[in-house]
């Protein structure tokens, strides 16, 4: 069954002969382009069409039609190709935009017809030319990602942001379309579109593997720097979008003057994990910068009123009949209009976020999406990544002028603070209403689930958990992990667990560090674990001495350089007897609440956000399904 591909996820190619078959609601124009690691096409030669459809392990459909097929050979492209991008652009005297005929559909197949993958590219308006999909090579392996990429200016923005200089890139566009408007003859007669040698091109081409050239000095050199806006959010134009001769019934245009429809992916980045980060902390700013903009405003009109108040009850002209009253009214009423207008502002704000979030949210990869993200629900996603990621997702955070608008909590990879769940119940109001062993067992779950999110989106065998559980009081958390066998080690119980696990893990410390300072990193004992160490220690004190208090602290410190790393279930009032030698440790941790808390305090604008833990739902299965997966891949 072949995998159905959102925009920028990615899925790995078990073939490396296969057929691509585009299905579009107009007759659309196929073309390949081949690049390097950047995705940066070295010139025309390195582009399929249908006046040069053959290329080393591609050949490309000719014409425009609804519907293509074409071959591509991965084994014969070249080395220095790594990608090969499919790309869709609509021929003259057709629909003016994607947006107004039906979702084109694209799918990879064997040579034999087993489907491998497909993706549907929704969510296009204004764009002629569009990067359908690309087949890149990372690792040695070849993988396929939905890309989605539009272009409102066409073949020649298209093949511009693939590295071509400006005139490289207008001239091959008009030779493309030139191919599809040129008329059939009985006698060949030389077009637009027939291949031209490579002696009369006026710029550089390509001589085998080597880079080209730098361009004559009369041509521009070409802008490598790549663009990841939308295309839609950088319209130059003002007017509406010309009418298709037959739009679609469910496309709408967008309006002069509107709010830009939110994109998955639409903002800066390498891939599309680092641009939907980006994206997501570009709302937590947006959200932030709103809400302080309201609550300013607010406060000013208090003040104001408070002001006019003071001028009329200072006056004693006022004190006696109605003008008192009437002042009051007014100044009240200013201040009424003044809160209404900026909360018409924060609604409009708050609105276009909400968009956003609704659009980002399903398009999240595992390390930042929710439990109830079908992505944790396939079981197409069987395996472990071969990096990995960026950040992973703590949990949500919201304001209280919006409640239900959640921004995702992400905290990037490795951590350089260690994490303090708090099982205490002086943190908060909601923790004072559970009861303590509850709050607890919910300390231990969250812990849990955050070890089991970084076991299922790092590469296998270079991510390894320890548990301390001096007390055995987490036995009931830690089930699924000691069922699954994905733990270093049994979970560490008593002081003399407590000891040989503070040790083993010292000892790992300071072996890296001191290879790292001679320069050798790989070259470490054999019985080290060279992965990256996530360690949990429930119920911190029970179990612990003044030295092993000393060891933690040590791991706290100096472990997240080389790639050890805390998790403490813990209330600080139960380690108060220690006095303020474990105030450091304290203040190294990141304080997360295992339920709904507004602890967390933003550098800007100051706000208290409230944080609510990504746990999942109610009676479901999904952390033990997605153990299977990990210690299958693992095994």
């Amino acid at each position: 069954m072949a995998a159905e591909l959102v925009r920028g996820q990615n899925h790995a190619l078990s073939e490396h002969r296969v057929r691509i078959t585009v299905s579009a609601g107009t007759p659309v124009l196929a073309l390949a382009s081949l690049g390097d690691e950047r995705g940066a096409v070295t010139g025309p030669e390195g582009v399929a069409h249908p006046g040069a459809r053959s290329l080393p392990g591609v050949e490309a459909p000719e014409g425009a039609a609804a519907g293509h097929r074409f071959a591509v050979d991965l084994d014969a492209v070249a080395a220095e190709v790594h990608r090969v991008a499919v790309l869709l652009s609509l021929p003259p005297g057709g629909p003016v935009r994607f947006g107004a005929v039906a979702a084109s559909h694209v799918a990879v197949a064997g040579m034999d017809g087993t489907e491998l993958a497909e993706y549907t590219l929704t969510g296009l308006d204004a764009e002629t030319a569009v990067v359908a999909l690309e087949l890149y090579r990372r690792q040695g392996a070849w993988k396929v990602r939905a890309v989605g990429q539009g272009y409102a200016d066409g073949l020649a923005a298209l093949f511009a942001d693939q590295g071509l200089a400006a005139p490289v890139a207008s001239d091959l566009a008009a030779r493309v379309h030139a191919c599809v408007a040129a008329p059939v003859a009985p006698d060949p007669v030389p077009t637009a579109c027939d291949p031209v040698p490579v002696s009369a091109v006026p710029y550089p081409a390509a001589a085998g593997p080597a880079p080209a050239p730098g361009p004559p000095a009369s041509v521009p050199a070409a802008d490598t720097t790549i663009s990841y806006a939308h295309p839609r959010r950088r319209r130059t134009s003002t007017e509406p979008p010309e009418p298709a001769p037959q739009p679609a019934p469910q496309a709408t245009a967008q309006q002069p003057g509107e709010a830009p429809r939110p994109v998955a992916g639409d903002a800066a980045g390498w891939s599309m994990e680092e641009r939907l980060y980006n994206q997501v902390w570009g709302m937590f700013e947006d959200l932030a910068r709103a809400v302080a903009a309201y609550r300013g405003a607010v406060d000013f009109a208090d003040s104001r009123m408070e002001r006019e108040l003071d001028e009329v009850l200072s006056d004693p002209r006022h004190r006696l009949g109605g003008s008192a009253d009437a002042g009051r009214d007014t100044a009240r009423a200013r201040r009424d209009e003044l809160v209404e207008r900026a909360r018409a502002v924060l609604d409009r704000d708050l609105a276009q976020l909400v968009a956003e979030s609704e659009v980002i949210e399903p398009a999240l990869p595992a390390p930042y999406a929710r439990w109830d993200n079908p992505v944790w629900h396939d079981d197409r996603s069987a395996g472990l990544p071969e990096e990995a990621p960026l950040a992973l997702r703590l949990g949500d955070l919201h304001l209280p002028e919006r409640p239900g608008l959640r921004i995702p909590m992400l905290v990037r990879l490795p951590l350089e603070r260690g994490l303090w769940i708090d099982n205490g119940r002086t943190g908060s109001e909601a923790a004072m209403a559970m009861d303590t062993d509850r709050l607890r067992r919910a300390a231990m779950d969250m812990a849990v689930a955050h070890a089991v999110r970084l076991l299922a989106v790092h590469p296998g065998n270079r991510f390894s958990v320890h548990v301390i559980d001096a007390a055995g009081g987490g036995a009931a958390s830690l089930a699924p992990l000691v069922r699954a066998g994905v733990l270093a080690a049994p979970p560490a119980a008593g002081a003399a667990g407590v000891t040989e696990t503070l040790a083993r893990l010292t000892r790992r410390v300071d072996l890296v560090q001191m290879a790292l300072r001679a320069g050798a990193p790989e070259d470490l004992p054999s019985d080290v674990d060279a992965a990256d160490q996530l360690l949990i220690v429930h119920d911190f004190p029970h179990g612990f001495d003044d030295r092993a208090v000393t060891q933690l602290r040590y791991l706290a410190d100096e472990g997240p350089a080389v790639g050890v790393h805390l998790l403490m279930v813990a209330d600080r009032d139960e380690a108060s007897a220690y006095g303020p030698l474990l105030d450091p440790l304290w203040r190294s941790l990141m304080r997360l609440s295992p339920v709904p808390d507004n602890h967390l305090a933003d550098p800007w604008v100051h706000h208290a956000w409230t944080f609510e833990p990504d746990l999942p739902p109610q009676g479901s299965r999904v952390l033990e399904q997605v153990l299977e997966r990990v210690g299958s891949a693992r095994r």
